[in-house]
């Protein structure tokens, strides 16, 4: 199954590694990132394969809001059909 990684906050050195070294510590392969920083902003999604994740996917969510909360980022992961159905216009 894949997901949808959001990212936001003040952009920063160590911001990309800290995500991608979390999310493979739950075995959570990265297939596409997106990111920029507009006026001192960081910005990012991630598409993801949580086929072989090790945590069911609510805990995962809240796995790595915790880790946005320590980074002092919001971080927000949605299966992928979720988040496109909430983003069809």
């Amino acid at each position: 199954m894949k997901a949808i990684v959001t990212v936001v906050g003040k952009d920063r050195v160590g911001i990309i590694a800290g995500v991608c070294i979390k999310l493979a510590e739950y075995n959570v392969n990265v297939l596409d990132i997106s990111q920029t920083v507009m006026q001192g902003y960081f910005t990012m999604m991630m598409a993801v394969d949580v086929s072989g994740c090790t945590l069911p996917l609510a805990e995962l969510c809240k796995a790595m809001e915790q880790v946005g909360n320590e980074m002092s980022l919001s971080i927000k992961v949605q299966r992928e059909d979720i988040f496109e159905a909430m983003h069809r216009i």
